[in-house]
């Protein structure tokens, strides 16, 4: 059986078991503030990232790990593994995927580069499921497919907890959206379909974007039934947990997991983003 080293970016959360896991790689992305550049879950921790973004003068920026840094790992898994397989943020959010394709050109391991189309714990799901896969003796083509199974079967609603920050980091949202959501206390649900975020329906509160989001779990539970499911947050994990509770409590037959969202992704969505994230299939 071919060993695998197991690649991701610093966009997925990885639990103590991942972190310390000795066939787990992570390559860190990089913000920006204020012209100073820190590496994602090195230099910078989500909590620092909010307090710091508080004063910042300039829009914050991120971006995807650059191709030498790809070809720098690649190079030295070659000693000890068979293959890469690396699981990385969605193309449409991030150009992660594409700096690994060229770093992959230049190394002697072969690499399987794979566009989870998702981020954030969803992510974590489809690296967790990849391995207990290769564990089971499946082989790197079956692993591709059947990732890619679960990956097209996702569904992700997020609260943006900052309209000003979707506004300020990248041009994601008009200056017209931006001023329209703020005066009329507009709640845009985001969804992400086939990896490209997409305004799935604007609310005016928190209380109804949460009813519509719980409303969205309940048809595809109904429909698919659903086993396990993300709560995804900014900073604030006690509206997590209150998340949690209600979810618990309508769905008694679902798992439910918390997590942050991590740095990178908190410059755009802010630090009171929520949101929930479940795959529909298994493969």
């Amino acid at each position: 059986m071919k060993k695998i080293a197991w690649v991701t970016d610093s966009t997925v959360y990885l639990d103590d078991e991942l972190r310390n896991h000795p066939d787990v790689f992570q390559v860190p992305m990089t913000i920006v503030l204020d012209d100073v550049e820190y590496l994602d879950g090195k230099d910078l921790t989500a909590e620092e990232l909010y307090e710091k973004l508080k004063a910042v003068k300039t829009a914050p920026k991120t971006s995807q790990p650059p191709v030498g840094v790809f070809m720098e790992l690649y190079k030295r898994l070659e000693k000890d593994y068979d293959i890469v397989f690396s699981v990385l943020i969605s193309s449409k959010l991030s150009g992660t995927v594409a700096s690994s394709v060229q770093a992959e050109q230049e190394v002697n391991i072969p690499v399987v580069t794979f566009d989870s189309k998702i981020l954030t714990y969803a992510l974590t799901s489809l690296l967790r499921k990849g391995m207990a896969l290769a564990e089971q003796g499946a082989s790197v083509d079956e692993i591709k497919e059947k990732l890619e199974v679960i990956r097209e079967s996702n569904e992700t609603y997020v609260m943006i907890g900052s309209l000003e920050q979707l506004h300020r980091s990248g041009g994601r949202m008009s200056g017209m959206q931006f001023y329209l959501g703020s005066m009329l206390n507009i709640k845009p649900i985001i969804s992400i379909e086939d990896g490209a975020l997409n305004t799935k329906e604007k609310v005016r509160s928190d209380k109804k974007a949460r009813e519509k989001i719980f409303d969205y779990l309940r048809e595809s539970h109904d429909k698919y039934g659903v086993k396990e499911v993300y709560i995804l947050y900014g900073l604030h994990k006690e509206v997590a947990d209150e998340w949690q509770g209600q979810l618990e409590a309508t769905f008694p037959d679902i798992r439910f997991l918390s997590c942050p969202i991590g740095a990178v992704i908190g410059v755009h969505a802010g630090e009171h983003t929520i949101g929930i994230s479940w795959n529909n299939r298994d493969a």
